[in-house]
Parts: C-alpha cells; sequence; structure tokens
C-alpha cells in the first residue's frame, strides 16, 4: 500500500512538473514577440511584421498568425499594413520578460559563462525557472555584486 501510494505521489508530482513545461512552452512565445515588439519600439519607433520575420526567422505568415493570437490575447494592437503596439498588458509582460532574461543572463555572467552563451542560453532558460529560482538568482547577484 505504501508503495502504491509512494508511485502514485511521484505520478503526480511529475505530471506537475510536465504539466509546468507546458505552460511555459505556451507563454514562451508570445514572451519573445513582445519583448522583440518593445526592442523594435525603442530602437526605430516601430514593429513591424516584416522585421519581426527577419529577427526571428520565420515567414511573414507565421509572425502574422502570432500576432492575430497576441491580438486577441490583449497583448497588442495592430491594423493591415500598419505597425504593431503593445498594450499596456503586452507591455507589463515585455518589461517581465525582459527583467527575467536579463535576471538569469547576469547570473549566468557571475557564473564565468562566457558573454555569448550566456546570452544564448538565458533566452531558453528564462521562460522556464520558477520565480523561487529567480528570487535566488536575484540573491546571489546581490552578494556578488
Amino acid at each position: 500500500m505504501d508503495t502504491a501510494r509512494g508511485r502514485a505521489r511521484d505520478a503526480q508530482r511529475r505530471a506537475e512538473q510536465f504539466r509546468r513545461v507546458r505552460d511555459a512552452h505556451q507563454t514562451e512565445v508570445a514572451e519573445d514577440y513582445v519583448e522583440l515588439v518593445a526592442d523594435l519600439i525603442e530602437e526605430t519607433g516601430e514593429a513591424r511584421v516584416v522585421d519581426l520575420s527577419e529577427r526571428l526567422g520565420v515567414t511573414k505568415a507565421t509572425v502574422n498568425n502570432t500576432i492575430q493570437r497576441l491580438q486577441r490575447d490583449g497583448l497588442v494592437t495592430s491594423q493591415p499594413y500598419r505597425s504593431i503596439f503593445l498594450t499596456e498588458k503586452g507591455r507589463a509582460l515585455a518589461e517581465t520578460s525582459r527583467e527575467r532574461h536579463h535576471t538569469v543572463r547576469d547570473f549566468l555572467l557571475a557564473l564565468g559563462v562566457d558573454a555569448d552563451t550566456a546570452e544564448a542560453d538565458s533566452e531558453g532558460i528564462e521562460h522556464h525557472v520558477s520565480e523561487p529560482t529567480l528570487e535566488a538568482f536575484r540573491k546571489f547577484l546581490r552578494k556578488s555584486g
């Protein structure tokens, strides 16, 4: 009986871990897009489908489909043949995503990872790291800084 309960707890724990990863994958694209839209607006004053397509290495059709989803989710506004703008909700998500990215990157740099690798690795890790782990990274950075 204890063995069966233990297996059930292990199965529940694993299921929760997989659920968390699936949820992170679902938000990963949205976070990348709103962060890039914010970056483009800061750099050039506007975010266009062609710019997103070039920077992400995907087709304009893929960008258009994703922008439509982000509009439904209330993260961006856009009209055909016009620039893309972040909503308040989109700006908040972009800021959160950017902060997570910088925290992970800075943590990796503090560990001695070279800048190019830290930048590349933080792009994936930022979407999957939990808030408690991010807080541990921040605490480490405050102590070492």
